[in-house]
């Protein structure tokens, strides 16, 4: 009897792609944690980030798959100020496994709402 091919729903992963036509490993994509989705992984890190911090959060501004897990960015407002204009936020970074849960968290920078980062636009 022939052998017959297992499809993607029966648990076969797609074969890596190579963005480099050589297909140098070293440029082959980040593939994504196998459990979460990105969306997923966002809304555990702002969670995460929210009870840790008990600050009201603004959202999720990064969501990046690494080998291990998740890396998630979230704003919080630190500090309420009138007018709005004023208020001090923070960006607070999530480290997360593959399943959700909290590795490590820490605060990369704290700043005036509205200020303009533009050095945000290059990472």
């Amino acid at each position: 009897m022939p052998e017959r091919r297992r499809s993607r729903e029966e648990g076969v992963p797609p074969p890596a792609r190579s963005r480099d036509p050589a297909g140098d490993p070293a440029e082959q994509p980040t593939r994504r944690p196998r459990g979460l989705s990105a969306a997923t992984a966002g809304g555990y890190g702002l969670q995460h980030i929210a009870d840790l911090t008990g600050r009201e959060t603004e959202g999720v501004t990064r969501v990046k798959p690494e080998d291990d897990g998740w890396l998630v960015n979230v704003e919080v407002v630190e500090d309420r100020r009138v007018p709005s204009s004023g208020d001090i936020l923070a960006l607070y970074e999530a480290e997360l496994d593959t399943e959700g849960d909290l590795l490590s968290y820490r605060r990369l920078r704290r700043y005036r709402r509205g200020s303009g980062d533009y050095a945000e636009e290059s990472r």
